[in-house]
């Protein structure tokens, strides 16, 4: 997004922490390169992506919003504006649309039980088998949503209600399910940004698929039914006009059972209690209040996060847009600035590695690593 579309916020008095690129649900904006990109409905699954030669760099760009090591324990990082960057441990790779990719935005990476790695662009899914890349198709075929061992699920662009659903031989396009609060807030605000785009997915313990979305909270599919959180401290559309949108950017289970959805409260799903004593079939969790304000100042205004992860000590890591990274071992809150050199600089990520090292995605400042201390900048 141009910097003149960048939502800058003050921490202090806002209650939520806003990455550069979000859209707004109170007021649309429109940015190049971030709607959905067009539909391919060739019968084909797979088209190869002819690759150049991948360029040899010494270090990342700037922009490193994803981190991911595979299986192999090779790392690689996605960016915002300057494509994928591939690191062995020893040479970095960096892949662009000069090398053949269709874009030089990566939204997601991830990998399936075969060792497959998938780069979600903003110009269509590439599978990596280790040796060659592949262009996903999306199927002509109508898909369901169905709920398959081998299934990924990828986000689609950042004013879609659609996702993807991979099973291994066919990807679908799949809209989200109509509900009715997102389709008054469409009738009444006919020109914002479409509430059922997804930000987030996430796999819980029961191998059940949630979808965090811009402005109507998160659901959960088990693969019968679709169960909605539309709660207003998740759901954008109960947002006043003054208050600014964050969506769900993150959802994370807890070694309790509880389910964070970046925010002040937490919820918990899988409770026998619950389900033996509920009056309302609807319902079908219990929400209660967290950590409350991370920075430990009641009525403080740090609730919300971009993104949260797990350690090896299923502790959580949460990472803020520009108020560092707090750590929650169930008791206690503890605050690491993030900074390159004297200046603290604005994040988007959190992620563990197969070696259990904290890694931070950021806006502008590269990639960071946890030393046991404090997180400083990759230098491979």
């Amino acid at each position: 997004m141009n910097s003149s579309r960048q939502q800058t916020l003050n921490t202090h008095t806002m209650k939520c922490i806003i990455p550069i690129f979000i859209i707004t649900y109170i007021s649309f904006v429109s940015c190049n390169g971030q709607n959905n990109p067009p539909v391919n409905h060739n019968t084909k699954i797979h088209s190869p992506v002819t690759l150049a030669h991948a360029d040899t760099v010494k270090e990342l760009c700037n922009n490193i919003m994803i981190v991911y090591q595979d299986k192999k324990n090779n790392y690689w990082f996605g960016s915002w504006q300057n494509g994928l960057y591939e690191y062995d441990g020893k040479i970095i790779r960096h892949y662009t649309t000069k090398s053949g990719f269709p874009s030089n935005r990566i939204d997601e990476i991830k990998e399936d039980s075969s060792g497959n790695v998938y780069f979600n662009t903003s110009g269509g899914i590439i599978l990596y088998d280790g040796k060659n890349f592949t262009t996903l198709k999306v199927s002509d075929t109508d898909g369901a949503w169905e709920l398959g061992h081998r299934d990924i699920w990828f986000r689609d662009g950042w004013n879609s209600g659609y996702i993807f659903r991979y099973d291994g031989n066919l990807l679908y396009r799949l809209q989200l399910p109509k509900v009715k609060a997102g389709e008054d807030y469409i009738l009444k605000n006919p020109n914002n940004a479409n509430p059922y785009t997804v930000y987030s997915i996430y796999k819980d313990s029961k191998g059940n698929i949630w979808f965090g979305t811009g402005a109507l909270g998160a659901f959960r599919f088990n693969g019968k039914s679709f169960d909605w959180v539309l709660e207003k401290d998740v759901a954008e559309i109960y947002n006043a006009p003054s208050e600014p949108s964050n969506g769900v950017r993150s959802i994370m289970e807890d070694r309790e059972g509880y389910f964070w959805f970046n925010s002040k409260f937490r919820y918990r799903v899988y409770d026998d209690y619950i389900h033996s004593n509920k009056t309302n079939d609807s319902i079908f969790y219990r929400k209660e209040e967290s950590i409350g304000s991370l920075d430990g100042i009641k009525g403080g205004s740090l609730v919300e996060y971009l993104s949260i992860a797990k350690d090896n000590n299923n502790e959580l890591w949460i990472a803020t847009y520009d108020a560092g990274v707090w750590h929650y071992d169930g008791e206690n809150i503890t605050h690491h600035t993030v900074k390159d050199g004297a200046k603290e600089i604005t994040l988007f990520s959190v992620y563990k590695d197969n070696m259990a090292n904290l890694w931070l995605g950021t806006q502008e400042s590269g990639a960071y690593k946890f030393n046991g201390q404090t997180f400083e900048k990759f230098r491979p």
